[in-house]
């Protein structure tokens, strides 16, 4: 085959082949032919997106495995006005939190209250022995009235957490529009003790609602909630998850997470990889994908403006004549946050296949294969956090699996997550469970501001 051609895979019909030269100034960078310089996808208002192959070259003789990085970042150019929040709380206000619990709990709630404006829609739900609701969603106004809503909770027995994320989220959905950034902000101290106690009922419900355009963020206050149930929450809605181990640490989270959502650029985001003939996704790191017709699709979280999420493809490439080809289209559908659109951003995966072992073993990203180091180590992590759980690892070996991943991070310059490690390495070393602090962590998102 003439070394001057290239066969590529037209964007409008992934099935068909087309002959083509190739351009002489062209330089392969990350694994994406570009003429003199290195071509990203271009940022479509709230998100660009980059797509970089492992290996820039392929064994065309049998079939191999590679992966391709896609870094997705939330525009943080501009600061346009924000879209307006239809946040629900959901508070736990079970009898455990008598006291300073309860009263810090009411403490963080008036903040909120009290950074929202008029445009946002607030609802709050608390559970007890059951859900009710302590305040339908209406918007803003009042704020001075919303406050007493909230102050006149008191404590109540049991713990019925699905029927408060059942009856928040249906707040929620009661206005969600294109036009907001629908949130339900989830607060609790114990285990599920009342109603739908089942782990995977609960956590297909946060799936259900993440469907319905609903992320919910967890905050696991004290020593006794379920942490994996709560991060599982978290991570399957697209939000974030939050441990607190003071009382007077509330009202600080609570406005940490306001603020995360007033940065929110994009909603909703999904990640379709489109694939070529004789390529298949074997995983994506870290999620858990629907298969369709040589496609597969993940969930993704809400993106901040600053922030940029890590998610690595595992292919497999099947064997074919030397030459380029287009092996995979990655595509981000999202909601802007700014426009109150929809909107897509997309990038072709390119790789050379030759016979050429010398192109093979020089064509190695030094970017790929350091996230795909921090994807080891999230695994370790989780590896760390179950063999503490279960005590098959005892102190000695969780600290230095811990201190082995935050020197790796420290090398990557991933400073914040380093210091998150530490952090839980200072709570081992304290005589404190690390789990919770633990299983919070998210190694593929980093914050550029």
């Amino acid at each position: 085959m003439n070394n001057d051609r290239t066969q590529m895979i037209p964007p409008d019909d992934p099935n068909r082949t087309q002959i083509g030269r190739i351009d002489p100034n062209a330089t392969q960078i990350g694994g994406m032919l570009t003429g003199n310089r290195t071509q990203m996808a271009g940022s479509v208002k709230g998100l660009s997106l980059e797509c970089i192959a492992e290996n820039a070259y392929a064994l065309a003789t049998q079939s191999t495995r590679t992966h391709v990085l896609a870094r997705i970042t939330g525009s943080g150019t501009t600061m346009g006005a924000r879209m307006p929040l239809n946040l629900c709380l959901i508070l736990d206000r079970s009898g455990s939190m008598e006291g300073p619990p309860m009263e810090y709990m009411k403490r963080a709630c008036g903040y909120v209250v009290d950074l929202l404006e008029p445009t946002d829609v607030l609802s709050i739900v608390a559970f007890a022995d059951q859900a009710e609701i302590i305040m339908p969603a209406r918007r803003v106004v009042n704020k001075q009235l919303i406050k007493e809503h909230i102050n006149r909770l008191e404590v109540g027995n049991t713990t019925d957490l699905y029927g408060g994320i059942a009856m928040g989220a249906s707040q929620v959905a009661s206005v969600a529009s294109p036009g907001y950034v629908n949130r339900a902000l989830l607060f609790t101290d114990g285990e599920p003790t009342a109603g739908n106690k089942d782990f995977q009922s609960i956590v297909g419900q946060a799936v259900e609602q993440k469907s319905r355009g609903i992320t919910i963020t967890a905050l696991g206050f004290g020593s006794e909630y379920n942490e994996e149930l709560l991060a599982a929450i978290a991570k399957r809605s697209g939000g974030n998850y939050y441990y607190i181990t003071r009382p007077e640490l509330i009202p600080e989270i609570f406005r940490k997470e306001l603020e995360t959502m007033m940065m929110t650029v994009a909603r909703n985001v999904r990640m379709r990889i489109q694939m070529s003939r004789w390529v298949q996704v074997r995983q994506v790191y870290g999620k858990l994908p629907t298969f369709g017709y040589r496609s597969a699709e993940v969930t993704l979280a809400d993106l901040e403006r600053g922030e940029t999420q890590s998610t690595i493809i595992e292919l497999e490439l099947g064997p074919r004549p030397g030459g380029k080809y287009r092996v995979a289209k990655v595509e981000i559908i999202y909601d802007d946050s700014t426009t109150g659109r929809p909107e897509t951003v997309s990038q072709d995966v390119v790789i050379e296949f030759t016979t050429d072992a010398a192109l093979i073993a020089g064509g190695i990203n030094p970017l790929v294969q350091r996230e795909l180091e921090v994807a080891e180590a999230s695994r370790n992590l989780e590896r760390t956090v179950m063999g503490m759980r279960t005590q098959m690892i005892d102190r000695d070996q969780a600290l230095k699996e811990l201190e082995k991943t935050r020197q790796m991070l420290i090398d990557q310059g991933k400073t914040l997550q380093a210091a998150d490690i530490e952090r839980a390495i200072n709570e081992i070393k304290q005589g404190a469970a690390a789990e919770k602090t633990l299983i919070g962590i998210n190694l593929d998102r980093e914050k550029n501001r």
